[in-house]
C-alpha cells in the first residue's frame, strides 16, 4: 500500500525574494516525500521563511513560533522548523529559545533541507546558517514542469555590497553573487514552458547582475536582451535596483526593448544629502534626480516606485522637507515608506540622536499622504487610454477577471475566465482605491 504523502506548510515573510525561496523549498522537499498544503493544522512540517527588514522582525517569529506550541503538544511527530534571514541573523539561539524548533536554515543553505529535514526524522536537531561554497540554484537546477499561474519570480542576484547603514541584508544575505546566465535563461525556458507569461527578475540589488553571457561578462540589460528571445516570454520586469547600479545600458533598454515593461522600482530613502551620507547610500538628491531625467527621456511613459524612510537618526525638519521636495519632483506612481527602526548589529542602530517617535509618526503621515496623491493621480491619469493586460484570475464579482496592467496596476474587467494567462488589450474606465477597471477594447 502506497504510503500518504506527507504536509509541508510555509508561511512566507517580506519580499518576493523569499517568495521566490519558499517555492525552491517546497521543491527541495518535495524529493523528500511532501506534497504543499494550505491548512497549516493538517501539515507535518511548518517551515516559517522570515524577513529581517522591518521592526522587531525576530520577536514577530518568536511569537509565531508561540501559537505552534499547541500544534506541536497535539501532534509530537510535527516537524517546525525557521529560515531565512530571521534563521541567519539568530542562529542557535531560536534553538535555545523555542526547544520545539526541530531545525534551522539560513537563505543560503536551503538546499540541503532533505538532508536536514532527515537528521531531525532519527530524532535530532540540525542548523546551517553557513554560507557554503557549493551553489543552491545548481543543487536545485530542475524545477517541476507542472502547470504554473501567468506570472513568476527568477531570482538572478542574491546579497549586497553595499552597506547601507540601516540595512541587515548584508550580513544575513552575504556578498552579491550572480548565477550564470545560461542556468537563468534555462530556468525561464522551464517556467515559459509551464504556462508563464512575465517574469520577474528578483535580486537584493538586481542591477548589480553582472554574469557570464556567452563567454563574455555583461550587466543586466544583456541579460534581458536574452531572456526577451525566449518565445512565449511576454513581459519581463526586475526589482529591487540600487541607484548606483543604474548604467546606461539598463536605461538604454527601457527604451528599445519592447518586453521590458515600463515601470522601475528605484529606491532613494531620502532626499537629503546630509541623511543619505549617514545612511551610507553613496549617492546625493541631485545625482538620483538626473538618474530620473535619464531613464524617462529613454521612456517617457515609465511608472517610477520607490522606498521611503523617515526618522532616521539625526533627521532634522529642513532633512524631512527636502524629502517631500524630492517626491514633489519626481512625481512616484506609488511608494512604500516606513519609519526608521534601528536593525541590530547596524551602523545605525549605534546611533544616540534617534528621532522621536511622535515626530516619526507625523512625518511619514504627511509623506504618505503625499505619496497617495501621487499614487490616485497616476491611476487617474490611465482613465480613458488603453493599455495591455496580462489576465491572472477571476475578481470577486461573477464574470470578472482580474490582471496587471503594463505599468503593475491592478485591472478588473467583464471579461471570459478564457482569458486567464492571456494579454488583451483593455481601456480603462474608472479609478478606484488600489486598482483601476476597464472593459475589452475593440
Amino acid at each position: 500500500m502506497d504510503q500518504a504523502p506527507k504536509k509541508l506548510f510555509i508561511k512566507t515573510y517580506g519580499c518576493q525574494m523569499n517568495v521566490y525561496d519558499s517555492e525552491r523549498m517546497a521543491e527541495a522537499l518535495g524529493a523528500s516525500g511532501y506534497v504543499t498544503t494550505e491548512v497549516q493544522d493538517e501539515a507535518d512540517m511548518v517551515l516559517l521563511n522570515t524577513c529581517h527588514i522591518r521592526e522587531k522582525a525576530a520577536e514577530k517569529v518568536y511569537s509565531d513560533l508561540g501559537r505552534l506550541r499547541p500544534l506541536k503538544e497535539a501532534k509530537p511527530d510535527l516537524k517546525i522548523g525557521v529560515a531565512g534571514c530571521v534563521a541567519q541573523a539568530e542562529g542557535e539561539e531560536i534553538l535555545t529559545r523555542m526547544p520545539l524548533v526541530d531545525l534551522v536554515v539560513g537563505p543560503q543553505s536551503y538546499h540541503r533541507l532533505p538532508e536536514m529535514e532527515a537528521r531531525v526524522g532519527q530524532g535530532g536537531r540540525a542548523v546551517d546558517t553557513d554560507f557554503p561554497e557549493d551553489d543552491k540554484f545548481e543543487a536545485l537546477k530542475t524545477r517541476p514542469k507542472a502547470k504554473r499561474g501567468p506570472t513568476a519570480f527568477l531570482t538572478v542576484q542574491e546579497g549586497c555590497d553595499k552597506f547601507c547603514a540601516f540595512c541587515v541584508v548584508p550580513y544575513t544575505r552575504g556578498a552579491e553573487v550572480s548565477r550564470p546566465a545560461a542556468r537563468i535563461v534555462s530556468e525561464a525556458r522551464g517556467l515559459v514552458e509551464a504556462g508563464v507569461r512575465e517574469i520577474t527578475l528578483l535580486g537584493q540589488n538586481v542591477n548589480a547582475w553582472h554574469g557570464d553571457l556567452e563567454g563574455a561578462e555583461g550587466g543586466l540589460a544583456a541579460l534581458v536582451g536574452q531572456l526577451a528571445r525566449i518565445d512565449g516570454l511576454e513581459r519581463i520586469r526586475y526589482t529591487t535596483s540600487h541607484p548606483n547600479d543604474m548604467d546606461e545600458g539598463l536605461i538604454a533598454a527601457h527604451g528599445h526593448e519592447a518586453k521590458l515593461m515600463p515601470y522601475l522600482h528605484l529606491p532613494v530613502q531620502s532626499g537629503s544629502d546630509r541623511i543619505l551620507k549617514a545612511m551610507n547610500r553613496k549617492h546625493t538628491a541631485e545625482q538620483y534626480l538626473r538618474l530620473i531625467e535619464r531613464i524617462r527621456a529613454a521612456r517617457p511613459d515609465i511608472l517610477l516606485t520607490s522606498d521611503f524612510i523617515v526618522g532616521f537618526p539625526g533627521e532634522t525638519d529642513a532633512d524631512f522637507e527636502a524629502t517631500m521636495d524630492l517626491v514633489r519632483e519626481v512625481r512616484y506612481g506609488s511608494a512604500y515608506s516606513f519609519k526608521y527602526s534601528p536593525r541590530p548589529g547596524t551602523p545605525a542602530a549605534e546611533r544616540k540622536t534617534q528621532v522621536e517617535p511622535s515626530v516619526m509618526d507625523d512625518r511619514l503621515q504627511r509623506l504618505q499622504k503625499l505619496l497617495g496623491d501621487q499614487q490616485r493621480a497616476a491611476q487617474e491619469a490611465m482613465v480613458g487610454r488603453e493599455t495591455t493586460v496580462l489576465f491572472e484570475k477571476p475578481g470577486r464579482l461573477p464574470g470578472q477577471m482580474v490582471g496587471k496592467s503594463e505599468h503593475l496596476f491592478a485591472v478588473h474587467v467583464a471579461a471570459p475566465e478564457s482569458l486567464r494567462g492571456e494579454i488583451a488589450r483593455v481601456r480603462i474606465t474608472a479609478s478606484g482605491p488600489n486598482s483601476l477597471a476597464g472593459e475589452l477594447a475593440g
